[in-house]
């Protein structure tokens, strides 16, 4: 579990790397996941690189990238070969990222990820009390809720440390696993209930994009 964790934390980092402390300039080409971004930064930060690892970092994502690039121009290989060759590609970048970390920096990255669960896990549960009230939810509706997003969650799980699956069928999966949940709740909640859910997303939606 270890290893998925610093080899998740890694990857995200190292793609970070240059934007949070190479070159800032370039910070708003990540506008699409700022929020995201902003706590990678935050943690690239409080593990204190040393400049010989940035400048290593930077060499490894400039390397990757170029990979990545000749990859997509190959019109010789089949879409199952480019996937499996693109998910090498990522695995090779991974462990050389975290290879250049130290024992103590991967420990930070561990204790980060714990408490980003912690706080996500949170909101979870915020956002699950405020729909029990605002969807005026039942005793039974409640525990079907709960019960169907622990079952997704544990799915998700499933879905996310099953190495036998590349990226793009990891998403695939957890893309029709979200679709799924959708269905379900159909059956768990009321036409009202659902009209309600739909301008609640809506209104959160209309937000954000302000």
């Amino acid at each position: 579990m270890k290893k998925i964790v610093l080899t998740m934390f890694v990857a995200a980092f190292a793609a970070a790397a240059l934007n949070a402390q190479e070159i800032p300039e370039r910070k708003n080409d990540f506008k699409p996941h700022e929020k995201h971004g902003a706590h990678h930064k935050k943690d690239m930060a409080e593990l204190n690189l040393t400049e010989d690892q940035k400048a290593k970092f930077k060499a490894l994502n400039e390397d990757h990238r170029r990979q990545m690039e000749e990859l997509k121009k190959m019109d010789n290989i089949t879409v199952k070969e480019s996937r499996e060759k693109m998910e090498a590609l990522r695995k090779d970048h991974r462990d050389k990222m975290q290879s250049l970390l130290t024992t103590e920096q991967k420990a930070k990255l561990e204790k980060n990820r714990a408490e980003q669960k912690a706080r996500f896990s949170e909101r979870g549960k915020e956002r699950g009390e405020r729909m029990k009230k605002e969807l005026n939810l039942t005793a039974e509706q409640s525990a079907k809720m709960d019960a169907n997003r622990k079952v997704v969650s544990e799915k998700m799980k499933a879905i996310r440390e099953d190495k036998s699956l590349t990226d793009e069928q990891k998403k695939e999966k957890s893309k029709e696993l979200m679709k799924q949940q959708k269905e379900n709740m159909k059956s768990i909640l009321t036409e009202e209930q659902l009209q309600k859910l739909k301008e609640r997303k809506q209104a959160t939606e209309g937000r954000k994009s302000k």
